[in-house]
């Protein structure tokens, strides 16, 4: 296989995606559902590039499935994208915690999609590089960690770690209008539109 990258599509109804991706360079393959997508790692001797993976599916579900595949030092290091018909901020943030990359909602258009998948992409290709040959951070996101006070920052590890605006309220003794407060200033700080995208930048950064 080769062109832009190598996808593993884990998808029930996988056809639209699977039909529209090598049209814009990258090879595909496809798994129905959790379990074929481990015997499909396990025997390919293709260098999966990225997985794009549903959350409902038959057998084993995207949970099971990202859980498995995190659990496994072979695998662990590849790309997740989730694909999710429920637009859920904790559980998103619960996958996030088990090691997903990126979230998508369905419906959603062929662009958006496309750009995410460029975007795991990149920040691997980074991250290999940076593996070789430990680089500072940019500018821009030293800038971005640096404009936030203490509380936020303390705000912001709870968030990578799970919490709920009810669980931070009751950790920092603070009322909960006021975690709200705070988080609307982290989102425009860190230029993110909410607490998912919040926390994948987090994590970016190394707030941890």
């Amino acid at each position: 296989m080769s062109g832009l990258g190598n996808i593993l599509i884990v998808d029930d109804n996988a056809k639209l995606l699977a039909d529209a991706l090598p049209m814009y360079g990258y090879e595909v393959r496809v798994a129905e559902n959790g379990k074929d997508a481990i015997k499909t790692l396990a025997k390919s001797d293709i260098q999966f590039d990225i997985i794009l993976l549903d959350v409902v599916m038959p057998i084993m579900d995207g949970w099971e499935t990202l859980k498995l595949i995190r659990s496994q030092e072979k695998y662990n290091k590849i790309p997740i994208i989730m694909l999710t018909s429920v637009d859920e901020v904790q559980k998103q943030i619960s996958g996030l915690k088990f090691g997903a990359d990126d979230y998508i909602v369905k419906p959603f258009v062929l662009p958006n999609l496309l750009a995410r998948i460029e975007a795991c992409l990149r920040r691997t290709k980074w991250g290999k590089e940076s593996a070789k040959e430990p680089k500072a951070p940019n500018k821009a996101t030293l800038e971005m960690s640096n404009s936030l006070t203490n509380k936020e920052t303390e705000i912001l590890k709870l968030l990578v770690k799970g919490a709920t605006n009810a669980d931070i309220s009751a950790k920092l003794f603070i009322k909960e209008v006021t975690v709200k407060s705070h988080l609307n200033n982290i989102y425009k700080k860190l230029n993110v539109e909410n607490r998912v995208q919040a926390i994948l930048l987090a994590q970016q950064i190394g707030i941890l």
